[in-house]
């Protein structure tokens, strides 16, 4: 696939980096020379240094040539304008990275894709979302539904009071006809291993679990935390993932927002009518502990350096809170930040490979989420007529090693598969896999 990015800041250099290791012909534009050449040093691209919103710089980029145009540029009318140039010479596909929740109102969305552009997203609301939910599971690192709600994703590490430690997975079902949940993968020591029913749980692993709906809290408890109501939450970060989380939530719990930038610290007041506004340095270990930072169910840091977030989720970690996130953009900090203890990662750039990577694929893919703490990636497929899937059990399908099928929705019916279980036309498939597999998964339900 030919696929045309514009800018190149961290979110375009991850999409880059990401997309050209999947086999793409990738084109990068940006305005930034040093940031072409950097890009260019870590991905095989091909570079056109202009302004995306030019019709001359979209020619050099062969935009009427590419499969898919994705404007990520920092301001967003830029990326606006130059997905709908982009589509009017010829692009198949146009996306546009977003930073106004206005625009995604069904009225308003209608608007843009009668003016070209085929998807609007918005990588800061899809974060808050994802924190929100986190919030309501305080056992749990990370939480994905798919189908609806029929299926989930859960991740959790083992403490040392979960019942799992030491068990093998044979021990929890096995190969039987009607599985309420299955663990697809576990993350031990930074590798992550498709388990087979003769391994065995460890104290610390990352565990991922596929799961109808009706069993989460079952699973859930399998972390050896409890699952408890976060009723005082403090927010590091008036950023937009900052504000959205607070503006959600602050009508259900008691909310303490804290920005070291006395203007922002202003206009968040007015803005936000049930939020406390505290104007502080989140890095002032005295300031965050008169603040009540102990006294905290939850700590979310969301300032804009990863840096800062790590340092201040360690300070409530030791403080005794129960429930702490920190956003962490920087990739190279990611096993850091979880191996001191931070119980949940947020990522943009994996945020907006999740909305992005699905429509660089063949297959009718309904989902793909981009998992922290690991380069694997968990997708939702809707099963072709006629497809190799179709045609053979489970077990008889040869799937390439790095790919295992967690569950199926079919209608009403929800099954957790096994070895025996047979797909159908049709079906809406989630399955867990590996970079290797990522490129031969789909050929199977297509």
């Amino acid at each position: 696939m030919k696929i045309v990015i514009a800018g190149v800041g961290e979110v375009g250099s991850h999409l880059a980096k990401m997309l050209s290791g999947s086999g793409h012909d990738i084109t990068v534009i940006d305005t930034d020379a040093k940031l072409l050449a950097d890009v260019s040093s870590f991905a095989d691209v091909i570079t056109v240094e202009g302004d995306a919103t030019t019709f001359s710089v979209l020619r050099r980029a062969s935009v009427r040539k590419c499969d898919l145009y994705i404007a990520v540029n920092h301001v967003e009318n830029d990326n606006i304008l130059s997905a709908i140039m982009a589509k009017q010479l010829g692009a198949k596909k146009s996306i546009a990275r977003i930073d106004n929740n206005e625009y995604l109102e069904p009225n308003n969305k209608e608007m843009f894709i009668n003016m070209g552009i085929d998807y609007l997203f918005y990588p800061e609301k899809v974060a808050a979302s994802e924190v929100i939910a986190l919030l309501g599971h305080t056992a749990i690192s990370e939480y994905v539904d798919f189908s609806n709600g029929k299926l989930s994703l859960v991740v959790f590490r083992l403490e040392a009071s979960s019942p799992l430690v030491g068990r093998k997975l044979s021990e929890l079902g096995g190969d039987a006809a009607e599985l309420n949940y299955r663990t697809v993968a576990i993350t031990r020591g930074g590798q992550t291993i498709i388990p087979t029913g003769g391994d065995s749980f460890a104290l610390g692993d990352t565990v991922y679990v596929i799961a109808r709906h009706n069993m989460l809290q079952e699973v859930m408890s399998f972390s050896g935390r409890a699952d408890e109501q976060v009723r005082n939450l403090m927010i590091l970060g008036g950023s937009r993932i900052g504000v959205r989380i607070a503006s959600e939530l602050e009508n259900e719990m008691n909310i303490k927002l804290v920005d070291y930038n006395s203007d922002k610290a202003y206009r968040l007041a007015e803005l936000l009518d049930k939020t406390l506004i505290i104007n502080d340095d989140g890095r002032n270990t005295e300031a965050m502990l008169e603040e009540g930072l102990a006294n905290m169910d939850a700590f979310v840091a969301v300032t804009g350096r990863s840096e800062t977030n790590i340092l201040s989720a360690m300070l409530a970690k030791k403080m005794g809170v129960r429930k702490v996130i920190a956003a962490v953009e920087n990739l190279n900090y990611i096993n850091l930040a979880e191996s001191v203890g931070i119980d949940a990662i947020i990522n943009k750039k994996l945020v907006t490979a999740s909305n992005i990577f699905r429509f660089t694929m063949s297959t009718d893919v309904q989902a793909i989420k981009c998992l922290t703490g690991t380069n694997a990636e968990v997708l939702e497929f809707i099963v072709k007529p006629n497809s190799p899937a179709t045609k053979k059990r489970i077990r008889d399908l040869n799937f390439p090693s790095g790919m295992i099928v967690g569950g199926i929705v079919r209608g009403d019916k929800v099954f957790i598969a096994v070895g025996n279980t047979e797909i159908k036309a049709y079906d809406r498939v989630v399955v867990f896999a590996m970079p290797s597999a990522i490129d031969k998964v789909g050929a199977f339900f297509n």
